[in-house]
């Protein structure tokens, strides 16, 4: 008898795993930060920031009252860290 098969939940992807941050982008953080975060939305441009590491990660933790909900639950300290390199890494789109 083959082993049960274990359910997928949507919950973060553990320290040592990666996920798709471009993906992430589209499905949780788009909403609010357009294009992949390349545009202002309902929340500001993330591409060319001239914001520091500390404050992004700050600001992913514990959000902004009124502005941006807090994830500091959802994603671990390695997955914010991939959040702020994608951040850094976004270019315009070409054509």
């Amino acid at each position: 008898m083959p082993p049960p098969v274990s359910a997928q939940t949507d919950s973060a992807a553990p320290d040592n795993g990666n996920f798709d941050v471009k993906q992430l982008f589209a499905t949780t953080c788009g909403w609010c930060h357009s294009d992949g975060g390349r545009a202002a939305g309902k929340g500001p441009q993330l591409m060319n920031t001239t914001r520091d590491d500390d404050f992004i990660r700050d600001r992913i933790k514990n959000g902004k009252q009124g502005a941006m909900p807090a994830f500091d639950s959802t994603f671990s300290d390695a997955q914010i860290d991939q959040i702020i390199k994608y951040i850094r890494e976004l270019k315009p789109r070409e054509g």
